[in-house]
């Protein structure tokens, strides 16, 4: 392989947009044949309607009541129906939950219905019953769908695992609570409920579009009160806690290993893009981080807190936040000219408070700071603070599988201030992510979170399979960092550590680690993107302990007591995001006018399994087991000269554009597809036609940020979690331009045409497993001829299903959403030069930087 000491090439064209329409699959969503009594079915759901409706005499006065519908075991609730979206007050879907029946799954929807519109189920009830002899009895996909209706209750307004809920009604607990948005009153009126019975409330506040969220530390029973008294309450949910980081590490002192690296230290100047840790504080009085942080870039989540940190965390992270591998700045003799600065807010409290509060506000106010302080400069965010997971594995616990993967009010916060929602803070206690601005997207980089109860008899690749990933980590738009290890060598350790053995081999998953393995592949994204070095765990001789030893850990700068040193260790996966968004900022200093989803893609591209992975996907051939190891590892170890540099013989292409997803007439909620864009790229044709039947390797990588649905109404249709969703296909060989646009889209076809019929394409990787999968990150690898690859530099980018495309009203594809792709290929087996003339394609002349 050729050095890599050419840029990437920026590809200036934009691609060819025309009307699209997804072709169909041919599937079939009709509902099984229901084969009860339907005259008795619909007049027994009657029956219970108006039960259900009925106020009993010691109920509060309400505007309103909320009813459960409940779903045959195994089937789903046509909820559509039950969401009427007709102007003025209307019945309103607030929560879609399920429940074991013992038979089966039941999906409950749960509904508030207006006092003046009771009549909207009752009558429709009524015409399924009068025309129950019919072929098609009216409104049969409604009521066929439903085994029972009844007055709900606050327990069908939890919507996470069954288990979770408290079992004693009179436990205080913290609860998190999501209201309606009706009048604009709900969190007045709630926290007015509240304080009357002396519950607390969270200092902070978080809206999103159509809800607001709020703790409340109260008991069930209480709980149960405020449900029957307002008309405010659409969701319960549990809350969750951040981690602790109060533990100390052992460090090696060695004074004058700073002074030397300082006098080979050349700082990025002042407008350098920055990586601003989100965590307990940086001490910028460290020397070896003094001249990277300006005290303007120290900030504070809460103004009533301390500026200088009293906790070590964010000390730690910043040294590999900086310097990415301070070992090795610190062991070379060179000099170290960094590329980009740091920043720093304080997002955890010096002190442990007994109350708890929404990380998803205190997050946003957080990323304010910084902006309102330097506007306009490069930044990545960095988070490895997680929120603590206490349900222990087990790999047949349906409430685990359940959960996983499922949106936070912290990791929805996230993913709506990557895809760029503006922050209104203007009240000190509520935080409300507006849509009314442009976009202004935002990079995060978010550790995977860390098994803490590591045990040296486990099987450490089973308990991280059983472990998913921690919140906010699943946030769509968050490039999630897992770790690996990268050292299985116990020479140097401290005497302590005598006989204990490292407990994973070089290059595979750290034992601390968690993966994506549980998620619903089907609603949520593959989780870590990437793994970077997290340190490795040691077991002792009897295996009771494990630990580890400084040799397997990673050096960082030291939180530095009077008297201490300057450096330290540490590990996991925060070590792991740290480095990562190193890369991150580098990317932003060699590229400066990338977008947030362009450099996401750079990452999740340039990484590669290590020899320990690689065996692993060399092993598999089915390609769902190849999207489990993908849940594992990510895309694999982020390269920096990868994701950089190209070479003469790996060309990578980065197009960066805008697509408008959907359209509809008027205001009908039935939108379709709008758009789809054909990339025609610069390619190597002639060069890879020449190499014929050598191998070589095509990589796409399709990055963009969704605005997300964080509510719980059943994740399909209008409230499907993203807003859009796009994919990427690549011509075939054996197409011409104009017959894969007919294969792609089938509006590109003339009256009756249809494509011609081939076999399922071979030499993807992943295929359609990670291709069409839940995510805003699509990437896989083709392998194969040069001369078949030689045609593939047509790639077209096309919407599907998302929750902007049947909301009319709230559906922003007029103003176009960004989206990245980043194609490369590789000869790895025979030199050639495939840069040059693409980069003469482009640019008409070439002058390689030096």
């Amino acid at each position: 392989m050729a050095e890599r000491d050419r840029p990437h090439i920026v590809v200036p064209m934009t691609p060819r947009s025309e009307p699209f329409t997804i072709p169909s699959s041919g599937g079939s969503t009709e509902r099984p044949i229901f084969s009860r009594d339907r005259r008795a079915h619909g007049n027994a759901l009657i029956r219970q309607y108006e039960s259900a409706v009925r106020p009993t005499s010691d109920e509060p006065p309400t505007e309103g009541t909320y009813l459960s519908f409940l779903s045959f075991p195994g089937l789903e609730l046509a909820l559509k129906s039950l969401d009427v979206q007709s102007s003025g007050e209307q019945p309103e879907l607030v929560v879609v939950s399920e429940m074991d029946a013992g038979d089966g799954r039941v999906q409950v929807a749960t509904v508030y219905i207006p006092d003046g519109k009771k009549q909207h189920f009752l009558k429709r009830l009524t015409q399924y019953v009068e025309t129950a002899d019919a072929d098609k009895a009216r409104h049969a996909d409604l009521v066929e769908g439903i085994q029972e209706i009844r007055r709900a209750t606050i327990r069908q307004l939890w919507t996470d695992a069954d288990d979770a809920y408290p079992a004693d009604p009179t436990q205080m607990r913290w609860w998190e609570v999501w209201l309606r948005k009706r009048d604009g009153h709900a969190l007045e009126r709630f926290t007015a409920f509240a304080a009357a019975r002396g519950l607390r409330t969270s200092e902070h506040y978080l809206g999103f579009g159509d809800r607001t969220v709020v703790l409340v530390h109260s008991t069930a029973d209480q709980l149960a009160d405020a449900f029957r008294s307002l008309d405010d309450i659409a969701e319960l949910r549990q809350p969750h806690d951040v981690q602790s980081f109060l533990s100390e590490l052992p460090a090696s002192e060695q004074a004058e290993w700073v002074e030397d690296l300082r006098g080979r230290l050349r700082p990025a100047g002042p407008g350098a893009p920055v990586v601003c840790i989100l965590d307990t504080g940086v001490q910028d009085s460290h020397p070896l981080l003094t001249d990277s942080i300006a005290e303007s870039d120290m900030h504070v989540a809460h103004p009533l807190w301390q500026l200088p940190p009293v906790h070590r965390h964010g000390t730690e992270m910043a040294g590999l936040a900086l310097y990415g591998d301070v070992h090795r700045a610190v062991q070379e003799q060179a000099v170290v000219e960094l590329r980009h600065r740091l920043e720093s807010v304080k997002i955890l409290p010096d002190r442990d408070n007994t109350d708890q509060d929404l990380y998803g506000a205190i997050t946003a106010r957080a990323v304010d700071r910084p902006e309102i302080q330097a506007a306009d400069r490069p930044r990545v965010f960095m988070l490895a603070v997680t929120a603590e997971q206490t349900r222990a594995p087990a790999r047949d616990d349906k409430n685990v599988k359940a959960e996983a993967g499922k949106p936070t009010s912290w990791s929805a916060a996230i993913d709506a201030l990557a895809f760029g929602r503006a922050i209104d803070d203007t009240d000190p206690k509520f935080t409300y992510l507006d849509r009314d601005e442009p976009p202004r997207p935002r990079l995060f980089v978010v550790s995977a979170g860390n098994i803490r109860n590591v045990s040296a008899t486990d099987d450490h690749l089973e308990r991280s399979i059983l472990e998913p990933v921690e919140d906010p980590a699943q946030a769509w738009n968050a490039l999630t960092v897992g770790a690996y290890s990268a050292k299985d060598d116990m020479s140097g350790a401290p005497q302590e550590f005598a006989g204990y053995k490292p407990i994973a081999p070089r290059g595979e998953l750290s034992p601390v680690s968690r993966t994506s393995v549980l998620f619903d592949s089907k609603k949520w994204p593959f989780k870590p993107d990437v793994v970077a070095d997290g340190g490795n765990l040691a077991a002792s001789p009897d295996k009771s302990t494990a630990d580890t030893p400084e040799n397997l850990a990673l050096l960082t700068t030291r939180f530095r007591m009077p008297g201490e040193g300057f450096f330290t260790t540490t590990r996991d996966t925060s070590a792991a995001t740290a480095t990562v968004a190193a890369i991150a900022a580098d990317i932003y200093a060699a590229y400066p006018d990338l977008r947030p989803e362009t450099v996401r893609a750079l990452i999740v591209h340039s990484a590669q399994w290590t020899d320990a992975m690689q065996t692993r996907f060399d092993a598999e051939s089915n390609k769902t087991a190849l999207a489990a190891l993908l849940r594992c590892y990510g895309m694999g170890v982020p390269d920096a000269d990868r994701a950089l540099y190209s070479a003469a013989d790996a060309l990578t292409l980065v197009a960066e554009a805008t697509i408008h997803p959907y359209e509809r007439e008027g205001n009908s909620s039935a939108g379709r597809t709008r758009e789809m864009n054909l990339h025609e790229l610069p390619w190597p044709t002639a060069e890879l036609e020449a190499l014929g039947s050598a191998q070589v390797r095509m990589r796409v990588t399709l990055s963009y940020f969704v605005e997300p649905n964080p509510s719980s109404r059943g994740w399909t249709g209008r409230y499907i979690y993203p807003s859009h969703g796009l994919r990427f296909a690549t011509r075939r060989p054996d197409d011409s331009v104009e017959a894969f646009r007919q294969r792609v889209n089938a509006r590109a076809r003339l009256d009756e045409q249809k494509p011609l019929k081939l076999r399922t394409e071979q030499g993807w990787m992943f295929g359609s497993n990670q291709q069409q999968a839940a995510g805003s990150l699509h990437t896989d690898i083709w392998s194969g001829n040069a001369v078949d690859l030689a045609s593939k530099g047509a790639i077209a980018v096309y919407p599907v299903a998302g929750w902007w495309k049947n909301r009319p009203h709230e559906d922003q594809s007029e103003h176009g959403v960004h989206y990245s792709l980043i194609v490369s290929i590789e000869s790895p087996e025979i030199e050639v030069d495939l840069w040059t003339p693409v980069y003469q394609q482009v640019y008409g002349s070439v002058e390689i930087p030096t």
